[in-house]
């Protein structure tokens, strides 16, 4: 099979949903990966954010291949030792108190929305349902999820959306304090804003809505979707802003390349949703838990403190490119943002593709990059080569 025959028979058979970039990948080693034709790419994309580990690593397929010779799904009427050891690591590594397992951002998000209005109806009634969220977050793609996001660009096409949300400024204080009226319950929040455009918050700003949800007993639920699981160099970035989430939200990394996701709460919520309150077929199944326990396994601390040394490097040597295109860098650990000028960042993707280097777009001015954490430093040269020659040309 060609790149060419492959991309021909994906357009007779699967709906054309997204706007992909003409490359066909086959398999990868590491943070390379090869397509149909043999063709090379350093791999700063790592599938959005999911790949943590890269390709082929030999402890995660193991894990997966054991398991499914054992059990590859049981349903939640029962119970499985994967999920279970899977919990106490999350728990013990994060201080929070349970973990309810999914199978996506979206629908992990969706649980954080549900646990907040539940929590609220239960003390207060049925009239303090309001989560408030900031503009330029985006939340999933769900119809919920969707009408939790803060840009408008989503806010189209599939009406009427669910009601229930309003939208504050992030790093304005007074926004949030405003948006957060009677009715609401929850205040819930990106620490990196990756599909905005990469847009870290303030840590004064974030401990400030903390101390607000704190005051109003309003829920501070976090989305860490794609900052979580090590990509900004703390198993969650909750873990570098001072602060005590009700909830947070993981997916993405979490599995290294199989879906699953969820959340963590606290011991306050550690109730809130009983038996028929909410559930999930696939969520906490005993493949993707397998591949999740290997994953963070292997995200140690030692592996953790490199991904932020890494990071640093990234930026330090795209700022020493000194090119018109780069207009700054920001992020924490491998959760990095290249601001462009007179080049467009789907443009400007679509040339690292041709150079052998695979990137992502966010926001309407931003180069993304996600590479997976384990990334060498030499993948990590060889991917910057392409960057500075694009650049130069």
């Amino acid at each position: 099979m060609t790149n060419q025959d492959l991309i021909q028979s994906h357009s007779k058979y699967i709906m054309d949903t997204y706007a992909r970039f003409p490359v066909a990948i086959s398999h990868g080693k590491g943070a390379t990966l090869y397509d149909f034709d043999g063709k090379a790419y350093i791999d700063f994309a790592s599938g959005i954010g999911v790949n943590s580990i890269g390709y082929g690593n030999e402890a995660w397929v193991q894990a997966i291949t054991e398991q499914a010779m054992k059990l590859g799904h049981i349903s939640n009427l029962y119970y499985s030792a994967p999920a279970v050891r899977l919990a106490e690591t999350l728990c013990t590594r994060t201080g929070m108190d349970k973990v309810f397992f999914a199978n996506s951002g979206a629908e992990s998000n969706e649980g954080l929305i549900k646990l907040a209005r539940k929590y609220s109806h239960d003390k207060y009634g049925p009239d303090r349902g309001t989560v408030v969220t900031l503009m330029q977050s985006f939340h999933g793609r769900t119809i919920t999820t969707l009408a939790a996001t803060g840009q408008d660009v989503f806010h189209n096409h599939f009406f009427p959306f669910t009601p229930g949300f309003r939208h504050a400024l992030a790093g304005e204080l007074d926004s949030v304090k405003a948006a957060c009226e009677s009715d609401t319950c929850a205040v819930l929040i990106e620490l990196i804003q990756g599909e905005g455009g990469v847009l870290p918050l303030e840590k004064s700003f974030v401990q400030e809505i903390a101390a607000l949800c704190k005051e109003r007993d309003l829920l501070l639920l976090i989305d860490e979707v794609q900052t979580g699981i090590g990509r900004t160099g703390t198993l969650f970035a909750f873990q570098q802003y001072d602060i005590a989430p009700d909830a947070v939200s993981f997916a993405k990394g979490i599995a290294g390349g199989l879906p699953l996701g969820g959340f963590l709460v606290n011991e306050k919520c550690g109730g809130v949703l009983g038996p028929g309150t909410h559930a999930t077929t696939f969520g906490g199944n005993p493949m993707g838990a397998a591949a999740a326990a290997a994953v963070l396994d292997i995200l140690t601390d030692e592996v953790l403190a490199e991904v932020v040394e890494k990071g640093r490097y990234i930026q330090g040597k795209i700022l020493e490119m000194d090119s018109p295109y780069v207009a700054g860098v920001r992020g924490a650990g491998l959760m990095l943002g290249v601001t462009l000028r007179e080049i467009g960042h789907r443009a400007l993707a679509e040339k690292l593709n041709d150079g052998g280097l695979l990137a992502l777009t966010a926001g309407s001015d931003t180069l993304r990059f996600l590479p997976p954490l384990t990334i060498t430093c030499e993948e990590i040269d060889a991917g910057l080569a392409i960057l500075q020659s694009v650049l130069q040309k």
